[in-house]
């Protein structure tokens, strides 16, 4: 037994050490490229949270976002936010339960911020990020309006989004603090 442990000890004492190396080796490389200046982050840091902040200069109406879904959204969302091959946008106002787990716009979404981050983050798919601050709020007003939650007439813009007020969002247990 003693000498089943020294042979042990013999593997596992080299295999220490050159973990030891390799790691150091590993925080001195590879060393590609330089640091970003605070201006090149701020070009790629489009994170908006559910207050407004960080939400861009623009503005847009559902009659210009309907235009927009057409184009570009319908092809998968259902030509009046039905679902198709991709989630229901539109709903009814009842909030999800059991029998209706809809987690369409009006009816689950708590911040309208989020709807905007979300669609200019990752749609269409097949060019997410590619749609301009006006077309993204043209179709965040789209979206609102056809789940009834603002007028048709009504102007989405970094203010008046973060004003809006959505159906469910009291319908959240929130953990930490309460936005």
């Amino acid at each position: 037994m003693s000498m089943l442990r020294r042979a042990a000890a013999a593997i596992f004492v080299p295999v220490v050490a050159t973990a030891g190396v390799a790691a150091d080796r590993d925080l001195k490389a590879p060393h590609l490229g330089a640091p970003l200046s605070a201006g090149e982050i701020a070009k790629w840091d489009r994170t908006i949270f559910a207050d407004g902040r960080g939400l861009p200069p623009g503005k847009g109406t559902a009659k210009d976002g309907r235009v927009i879904y057409e184009q570009k959204c319908a092809s998968c969302h259902g030509l009046h936010g039905e679902g198709g091959t991709a989630e229901e946008l539109v709903g009814g106002p009842k909030p999800p339960s059991a029998e209706n787990p809809s987690k369409a716009i009006g009816s689950y979404w708590p911040f309208a911020p989020t709807i905007f981050d979300f669609v200019r983050r990752s749609m269409p798919p097949a060019a997410a990020g590619s749609l301009s601050a006006d077309e993204t709020y043209a179709l965040t007003a789209y979206l609102l309006a056809a789940n009834g939650v603002i007028g048709e007439g009504d102007e989405m813009n970094a203010k008046t989004l973060a004003a809006v007020r959505m159906p469910n969002r009291d319908g959240f247990i929130w953990i930490d603090a309460k936005p």
